[in-house]
């Protein structure tokens, strides 16, 4: 098996070095809605909520949509990043936390309570779905109860199915070394330590990889969230190098693996990523060895199916401070576009009546960028 360092010739790299990524703020919680749902502001769907909404299940087995937080806590907005929102709530992220004794929530019952069974636990469900259903038929139009009743019915079907989905033990022992989880188990705990950041980063890839070999349509991975003091994130005012040293080394090491390992599986040209943040840094020092926000210019990357390998996309100014072109730089709403495209939908005919406006992921923006495409 092929080292996964590798796997970089596969990646477009929009900006590395050479950066023209533009957001619209410079506040992390609006900066990050503005990733996952198109608008810095509350009440609009997830990416993967309109991508699951558009082309529906793989799988009745599994969730449409994941989510694998960093086991340091949640990203600013929380479970905003993967609500469904005015959609039916059977498109909203299904939150898997790998660095939980129970990385789903609830789908088996509290281990402390004995007198449960299979058999018991099945007839409560029934009977939830046929109180529901008897419901949903005297409120007509109300999508939430229709959404409730499928949720309860892929929890039972998940009780089977998930388990042996994120069995990483399984994997042969050059995939776990591929991944960098050949040295034991991390014990999650809150300090960095470079061995560890490849546990928590690289678990996660391989995990998602197992998901959508599964079936699973979309699946997002969170890296570098924390909230305690002295933080260890990517969010560094105080020190750049006492952080992003070993959290890009754990996040290089999984996203390498996962490339190599999709492609291994003939899965890379069938599998689209997309790596970004909500913003960039400056190019000057923060009063020391910190930096501070840049939403003017960053860097994001895609790789993938439909995607030109080891390219890079639009040059920054020479310090890269802000894009060379400024009359038409790259904004999340053409990656957004660029990858409803790839996957056989037109982000313009992607819509849901909402308010009176026809909403979509794109906004009244976006466009295709066909230069980085094969």
């Amino acid at each position: 098996m092929p080292d996964a360092p590798n796997a970089w010739d596969e990646i477009t790299i929009e900006h590395l070095l050479t950066h023209t990524f533009v957001g619209k703020t410079g506040v992390h919680s609006q900066g990050t809605l503005l990733q996952t749902t198109g608008f810095n502001r509350p009440g609009f769907p997830a990416m993967g909520s309109w991508v699951c909404y558009g082309l529906g299940r793989l799988t009745d087995n599994l969730p449409a949509f994941v989510v694998l937080p960093n086991p340091r806590g949640l990203a600013s907005n929380g479970t905003k990043n993967w609500d469904a929102a005015f959609l039916s709530s059977q498109y909203q992220g299904t939150v898997i936390d790998l660095g939980s004794k129970t990385p789903i929530a609830d789908l088996f019952p509290d281990p402390r309570v004995k007198f449960p069974t299979r058999a018991s636990d099945a007839a409560g469900v029934a009977l939830l779905n046929r109180l529901n259903r008897n419901h949903a038929a005297a409120e007509p139009g109300d999508d939430r109860l229709d959404g409730r009743i499928k949720s309860y019915e892929l929890a039972a079907r998940m009780q089977l199915a998930a388990p042996e989905a994120l069995d990483i033990a399984s994997e042969p022992a050059e995939v776990l070394r591929l991944y960098g989880l050949d040295h034991g188990k991390s014990s999650f705990d809150k300090q960095i330590n470079p061995l560890e950041e490849t546990d928590y980063f690289g678990r996660k890839c391989l995990a998602a990889r197992r998901l959508l070999e599964r079936g699973v349509r979309f699946v997002q991975i969170w890296s570098g969230n924390d909230n305690s003091f002295p933080r260890r994130n990517w969010d560094l005012h105080e020190d750049v190098q006492h952080d992003h040293g070993p959290l890009a080394l754990g996040m290089a090491r999984g996203t390498a693996a996962l490339i190599q390992d999709l492609k291994r599986l003939g899965l890379f040209d069938d599998t689209i990523i997309l790596w970004t943040t909500e913003f960039g840094r400056m190019p000057s020092s923060q009063g020391g060895k910190g930096r501070d926000h840049n939403p003017y210019c960053f860097t994001n990357w895609l790789a993938g199916g439909g995607i030109k390998g080891g390219i890079s996309y639009g040059p920054s100014d020479e310090f890269g401070y802000k894009p060379l072109d400024r009359k038409t730089p790259t904004e999340v709403h053409d990656i957004h576009a660029t990858i409803l495209h790839l996957l056989g939908i037109d982000h313009t005919k992607l819509t849901v009546r909402h308010d009176g406006i026809d909403r979509r992921l794109t906004d009244v923006h976006g466009h295709v960028l066909k230069d980085i495409l094969v």
